[in-house]
């Protein structure tokens, strides 16, 4: 390991590996990148720990290897999203996090940095997938770090006497990390952006509004993560829940004594709610929630998250940050399947006329009954348009004049029909050599589609706006599929927001 990189950070020396990088695009293209894995942000959240703020993590003596990712925060695979691989490491220093860079040691490269949150419901994922691997990245000058955070309810269950939002404060000490560490690697610690999709898309969100994040990062990028703040209310409730679940003092002593597998446990029971009823019953819930129900996620605690997204964007606290934002057409459009019992022999557009989307009634069930599932899919498709569409564009509407891209995932899968749930993660990070892409995103997935939309990330990295014009009231973005261009998007969303607003 003679010609292993090695990298001097403020708790000592750390030693990586080498790897070729992916094809050139670009004749200025680096022919090598290196991988250094598992470093420590923080202490192992265990023990006293395990409900406390992140502390910074301890240094050692002599040189550290970094060839292995470190345990991961997943204990279990996230049963509703298994789109994309993401492996789970055993062992208890969980805060920790990958550096991939083409210059490592060059303090005076001053490269631009991607900082990737992984998505999973904020109760799996896992940054140690090779969908998350840097290479294509480093090959165009950007060096790029995937973090890890608690999840689930030792992340985010409400406790009296803990500190709120622990893993947003995880990720806050990841960026903090990379503001002291990253120019070691050759990394620009004034031109970070942060970057996620899915639930990580909703921790961007949150860090963007998070007065404690502020100064950590220059420009964000969003991946079908318009997720809203839980209410405070919300929040006390489910934590007092799981409590109440494993007859134990609703305090850090009480809930200390349960293990992972009992959290693990409670915490599902705590998320599941009953199936709706009838047609009716289960559209008013889609109009309610989304469709999609998650107990344990970034809540309004007062101090780390002191106010909604949209009260911060009415107060323009985003707008000095450029945003790249988007979604696909068909995020959980496949769950309408599970639906198909309840629109049997219904009058579809009946039923959603009689809720507030009635002034778009007609014309969505004519959209969206094309779709594989027939009638099944409008509900599924609801779903995706309150949970992830009609959201983004909302915000970006009321981001005003502030620098916003959006993009429109449309790349079908042949199987299915579908532009589905992290189809488009691939393609961004020019791995579609990497596992599942075939089956999750593509049999064949058109490597002009990932140059574009890979090349489009790294030009927003790079220099904070994105290679088209940006969102206005003309409601144009980039349609990213066989044949990418900008074109109207967006608009059925927007008339839907406008009468849910009414």
């Amino acid at each position: 390991m003679t010609d292993a990189p090695v990298v001097t950070i403020g708790q000592g020396a750390v030693r990586g590996i080498w790897r070729n990088t992916k094809r050139h695009r670009a004749a200025d293209g680096y022919a090598r990148s290196a991988a250094f894995l598992g470093i420590p942000f923080a202490e192992a959240p265990f023990g006293e720990r395990r409900f406390a703020a992140p502390v910074p993590a301890a240094g050692w003596d002599g040189v550290r290897d970094a060839i292995e990712f470190g345990p991961t925060p997943q204990r279990r695979p996230f049963a509703e999203v298994t789109a994309i691989p993401e492996p789970s490491f055993p062992g208890e220093a969980t805060l920790n996090l990958n550096v991939f860079t083409p210059a490592p040691g060059q303090q005076n490269a001053l490269l631009p940095v991607l900082v990737w949150i992984h998505g999973g419901g904020f109760k799996a994922g896992s940054a140690s997938s090779p969908w998350y691997d840097g290479l294509a990245f480093n090959r165009d000058g950007v060096v790029t770090v995937s973090i890890s955070y608690r999840l689930g309810f030792d992340g985010f269950g409400w406790i009296p006497d803990a500190p709120h939002n622990r893993g947003l404060l995880d990720q806050i000490e990841a960026l903090r990390w990379v503001r002291d560490n990253i120019a070691a690697f050759g990394g620009d610690p004034d031109q970070v952006t942060i970057a996620g999709q899915s639930a990580g898309g909703g921790s961007v969100w949150a860090l963007l509004v998070s007065p404690a994040a502020q100064g950590l990062f220059v420009a964000a990028i969003g991946q079908s993560g318009a997720l809203p703040l839980q209410d405070a209310e919300v929040a006390r409730r489910n934590g007092a829940a799981l409590a109440d679940l494993a007859d134990v003092e609703w305090a850090c002593a009480g809930l200390s004594r349960l293990s992972e597998d009992d959290v693990l446990n409670l915490q599902e029971r705590v998320t599941t709610g009953p199936p709706p009823g009838g047609l009716d019953t289960a559209l008013a819930g889609i109009l309610a929630t989304g469709g999609i129900s998650l107990a344990f996620l970034p809540y309004l605690d007062g101090e780390v998250l002191p106010a909604s997204v949209e009260e911060s964007l009415a107060a323009g606290k985003t707008a000095e940050r450029p945003l790249l934002t988007g979604c696909t057409a068909h995020e959980f459009t496949a769950a309408g399947s599970a639906f198909a019992p309840l629109v049997a022999g219904e009058d579809l557009p009946a039923a959603l006329a009689r809720t507030r989307l009635a002034p778009v009634a007609d014309e969505y069930v004519t959209t969206y009954t094309a779709l594989p599932a027939g009638p099944a899919s409008v509900l599924g498709q609801l779903v995706t348009d309150l949970t992830f569409r009609v959201p983004t564009v909302r915000r970006a509407d009321r981001r005003a004049t502030a620098p916003t891209w959006l993009y429109d995932f449309r790349l079908a899968h042949p199987d299915t029909g579908l532009s589905s749930h992290c189809a488009e993660i691939p393609f961004a990070w020019d791995c579609l050599d990497a596992p599942q892409v075939q089956t999750s995103c593509h049999p064949d997935p058109p490597q002009p589609l990932a140059d574009a939309m890979h090349g489009a990330w790294v030009e927003f990295v790079r220099n904070r706006r994105a290679p088209w014009p940006a969102w206005s009231g003309e409601g144009r973005a980039m349609v990213f599929d066989e044949e990418p261009g900008v074109r109207r998007a967006y608009a059925l969303e927007r008339r839907m927001a406008a009468a849910l607003d009414a």
